[in-house]
């Protein structure tokens, strides 16, 4: 079986060179890749937990400010990374940080709500890392962060259309190349904007969807984990 976790890096080191030549106007204010500023426990991550082809691969949107864009690591809650993934590495800053979204890595005292739920019901539905990477793996459509002068969080499906489009073309090509090269039988997209694009993308695949995890979901905060396990049991995972 050929390196998957290094040519997976591969395809988003190209993916990051594409985003990279994109501008954006106001309300984006400020972007962040963390695959560059904490590319070291991305890269752990990868090589640690891509060594077979899932059989689900989770889909997730993009980084949230206190999951992925402290450590790299997709919903990647920073206890959750560390004591049960076991990742720590260092973490550098964004070539322009904003004042009020602060980049401390696994220094970083705030917890993701997403990220806490999504790793915290892995745990508990499959006990350690390597079993749950034995049947998933989790990554993200689009890598980047998109913060308004105020700090807050835009999704990117709230970019103005021409932005979107962009980064779309971009994105669309990432999750085909990761998909073509991992071959998971299903896609399981973490909310309903990730198996749309899972749809649009890889129609030829199974897709399903499991609700996301955000606090921002009135559903999510009535017993995720419930929801989450009746999906994949129904799926046989």
């Amino acid at each position: 079986m050929p390196d998957l976790a290094a040519k997976a890096i591969e395809i988003e080191a190209r993916a990051n060179a594409a985003l990279g030549e994109l501008t954006f106007d106001t309300p984006v204010t400020h972007v962040y890749n963390p695959l560059e500023y904490a590319q070291e426990p991305h890269r752990l991550y990868m090589e640690r937990f891509l060594k077979r082809r899932p059989k689900a691969l989770l889909l997730g949107m993009n980084p949230g400010p206190y999951g992925m864009a402290q450590t790299g690591v997709p919903f990647g809650e920073v206890a959750a990374v560390r004591d049960w993934l076991g990742i720590t590495a260092n973490v550098v800053k964004p070539v322009i940080e904003h004042p009020k979204r602060p980049i401390e890595g696994f220094k970083c005292k705030r917890s993701e709500v997403s990220g806490r739920r999504l790793w915290g019901w892995a745990e508990s539905r499959w006990g350690r890392p390597e079993r749950f990477f034995d049947v998933c793996f989790v990554h993200n459509y689009c890598p980047l962060v998109f913060m308004a002068d105020t700090g807050r969080n835009i999704t990117p499906d709230k970019l103005k259309k021409s932005e979107r489009d962009a980064v779309y073309v971009i994105c669309d090509q990432l999750l085909a190349d990761m998909v073509e090269l991992i071959q998971p039988q299903r896609i399981v997209g973490v909310g309903a904007f990730a198996e749309q694009k899972a749809l649009a993308v890889c129609g030829d695949y199974s897709v399903s969807r499991m609700p996301h995890p955000s606090p921002a979901s009135p559903a999510a905060n009535r017993g995720w984990d419930e929801m989450a396990n009746a999906v994949f049991d129904e799926l046989g995972l």
